[in-house]
């Protein structure tokens, strides 16, 4: 009981802080569609995989670690961050993976922090793709997940991305079981039917958390 209790205890934020909601789901749940639809109802949100791919390119401390474990190759001839390149470095590799996310984790949380003290709303959003994985969750006040059923993600990716039905499949097998991210999330948004009954899910469920 006590490791179960150490997996869903909740940051409170302090008196004049916003609260901190995670925002996660997995390939082709349409977690950035959601994401827009809250900064619709007047939320602020930040997108920690798009910040993540700035912060690879202006951190040189960040780009000299990243080579050390990756190699030169990690960036173009053009000094910027290679992500087809890293993507397929680390795709199979988990130790390096882990080793990648030690290294860009810490940066953008400190930038996550400093974006969090510009803000006025009461709720703020942190979108990644990891919020469980990385156990994020446990410096948020909440957390939304964004789900929809496996056929339906997978047909969204492949014709969004011109990917074929097993290159979508494999992706989806080294992401964290849907069955497992639903029992850690606070709140869920399903995504099976269409951008109306999205929106309308969303404004629901934002709405309703205190």
């Amino acid at each position: 009981m006590e490791e179960l209790h150490s997996e869903t205890q909740k940051a409170e934020p302090e008196p004049s802080s916003p609260k901190i909601i995670g925002l996660t789901g997995g390939i082709g749940s349409g977690k950035t569609t959601v994401a827009k639809f809250i900064e619709d109802f007047g939320f602020p949100v930040y997108y920690s995989d798009e910040r993540a791919k700035d912060i690879v390119n202006d951190n040189e401390d960040l780009r000299i670690k990243i080579k050390e474990i990756l190699g030169e190759e990690a960036y173009d001839e053009n000094g910027s961050y290679n992500r087809k390149f890293v993507a397929e470095k680390v795709f199979n590799n988990a130790d390096l993976l882990e080793q990648l996310n030690k290294i860009i984790h810490p940066a953008v949380r400190i930038d996550f922090e400093d974006w969090v003290k510009k803000q006025t709303k009461y709720l703020v959003f942190k979108e990644t793709a990891l919020l469980f994985e990385l156990k994020l969750n446990r410096e948020c006040y909440k957390s939304v997940l964004v789900t929809a059923e496996d056929n339906i993600r997978i047909k969204r990716v492949m014709d969004r991305d011109n990917k074929t039905y097993r290159e979508v499949q494999a992706i989806m097998e080294k992401q964290m079981p849907e069955k497992d991210k639903i029992k850690l999330a606070d709140c869920i948004i399903y995504n099976n039917t269409n951008l109306e009954d999205l929106k309308e899910h969303t404004e629901k469920v934002i709405f309703d958390i205190e």
